[in-house]
């Protein structure tokens, strides 16, 4: 694994103060296709979701859900781009999420500036879940948007936003049935812009001092 700087002058791609549920976090692209995600794990991972913060409680969040083999599951999978057709399905489920756009169909009220981000919120609160159980997570964009929304009759005034995998990871044997391009992204090397590239403190632009602090 590569090393970099992480801001503090340290040698650390992932500082031991991180909780191990986001140490060992990765983007799999090589899923168990032989496990299965019981119904009540399922549930565990979207409760989190649930419990995620949002502006005024407002939970703008939904979720189209399948589990490999079921027909959701499958349209998932007939919306996805052919680059990641070629290793989601395997996932042991797929998930489309949304956010509410507007109050009403016409849009002529916007729901909240902050819908997106709170999705995010949620997402991220059911990725550390699913980390908790064993699981792995990619989250992902490449797939027909339009056909999804069609295809799961979503409203006009709520958005089909990313897809999310999940799954058990698979192994190095499963790794080789995937095209070249598959096996070598998944061997990637987790990275991250050191802490000085994106914390600022006076004005922006101006690494904040406290990261170089003893």
């Amino acid at each position: 694994m590569s090393r970099r700087d992480d801001g503090s002058g340290r040698d650390d791609a992932q500082p031991g103060i991180l909780t191990p549920l986001l140490r060992q976090r990765e983007s799999v692209m090589v899923y168990d296709p032989t496990h299965e995600l019981s119904a009540a794990a399922l549930r565990g991972i979207l409760e989190a979701a649930r419990w995620a913060p949002s502006a005024g409680n407002s939970q703008p969040w939904g979720f189209i859900v399948g589990r490999r083999g079921d027909a959701t599951h499958a349209g998932i999978v007939d919306a996805l781009s052919t680059a990641n057709q070629a290793w989601a399905p395997a996932a042991s489920a797929l998930v489309l999420t949304l956010h509410q756009a507007a109050l009403d169909e016409d849009h002529e009220v916007s729901y909240s500036d902050y819908a997106m981000f709170d999705l995010g919120q949620a997402v991220a609160h059911l990725t550390v879940q699913a980390r908790s159980m064993g699981l792995q997570v990619r989250q992902f964009g490449g797939f027909d948007h339009a056909r999804a929304a069609a295809t799961f009759r979503v409203p006009a005034h709520w958005s089909v936003t990313t897809g999310v995998a999940l799954g058990l990871p698979g192994t190095r044997g499963e790794e080789w049935t995937l095209p070249g391009w598959v096996q070598a992204r998944a061997r990637l090397p987790r990275s991250r812009l050191p802490l000085a590239a994106f914390v600022h403190s006076d004005e922006f632009g101006h690494a904040a001092g406290f990261l170089t602090d003893p």
